[in-house]
């Protein structure tokens, strides 16, 4: 089991309570509290200079096939919005389409913009629009978007639930979002996840930062109370989506999400 440190999430907390002071990290599959989302994000943005260097390692090379596989379920016109883009790792192949890019982070997207539009003017397309925001804040009117993506982003947003509605919000009626995280099917699959990521990833990233104190430790503290394919599929079901399908992708390390948007008249809010 491995799962790919993303570079930047898609959205930051409020002020809060810390609400999951007595489990020492997280609270629980919804939300992280306030304090370590924001230690959370200066890890993140650590991870810069080697991000991609030691995904490929920790994903054992498949993280080029699981981007290539959301770009396939993505619409092939319109505009698509990818929230936590992070460098800019799977924007820079995506073709045929406008893009929006949205990150918290200005040093991600400092990183993203720069590789990802070198890469547009090359192919003679539209150029990215970079945006900072927050997935449970997100910046844009209702019915936007012909699909959003995320990309080992979902696992850090301060909360998922609060995301997920704003991405139903924003995505036009019989649209589709695909996420791609972490694989927890059950907690021994859980168990041994953590132990790929806490020696194998960790020993890597201890040689190329060449610290024992890197960045990549977040991993996994964040995969720790991070839920299963199941949950989230329940998850996405209670916001409102419909075609709900989850399932882990070989080798086991990642799980990808599908959901759509209901169409007009046949949706449960307002929004739909």
């Amino acid at each position: 089991m491995c799962f790919l440190v993303s570079g930047c999430r898609g959205l930051g907390p409020p002020n809060q309570p810390n609400i999951g002071a007595n489990q020492g990290l997280f609270v629980d599959t919804e939300t992280i509290d306030s304090e370590e989302w924001d230690e959370l994000m200066l890890n993140l943005e650590a991870t810069i200079p080697v991000y991609d260097r030691i995904n490929r390692f920790a994903t054992l090379g498949q993280v080029k096939k699981w981007r290539e596989l959301v770009r396939q379920k993505m619409p092939t016109e319109g505009c698509i919005l990818e929230v936590g883009c992070g460098p800019g790792s799977f924007a820079e192949d995506v073709v045929g389409t406008d893009l929006v890019c949205l990150d918290p982070s200005t040093l991600m997207l400092a990183a993203a913009e720069p590789r990802v539009n070198a890469c547009r003017t090359e192919r003679g397309e539209s150029l990215v629009e970079f945006v900072e925001g927050k997935a449970e804040e997100l910046p844009f009117e209702d019915n936007s978007f012909d699909g959003v993506c995320s990309l080992f982003s979902f696992r850090d947003w301060y909360d998922k639930r609060a995301g997920l509605s704003q991405v139903l919000r924003v995505l036009k009626p019989g649209a589709k979002v695909v996420i791609v995280d972490p694989a927890k099917m059950n907690k021994l699959h859980g168990f041994f996840g953590w132990m790929w990521m806490r020696i194998w990833v960790g020993a890597y990233a201890r040689i190329v930062c060449k610290t024992s104190d890197h960045p990549w430790k977040w991993l996994t503290k964040t995969y720790v109370h991070f839920g299963t394919t199941k949950d989230y599929i329940r998850m996405l079901e209670e916001v409102g989506f419909v075609q709900v399908k989850g399932k882990v992708i070989f080798p086991g390390m990642a799980t990808i999400w599908e959901a759509h948007k209901p169409e007009l008249g046949k949706g449960c809010c307002s929004n739909c």
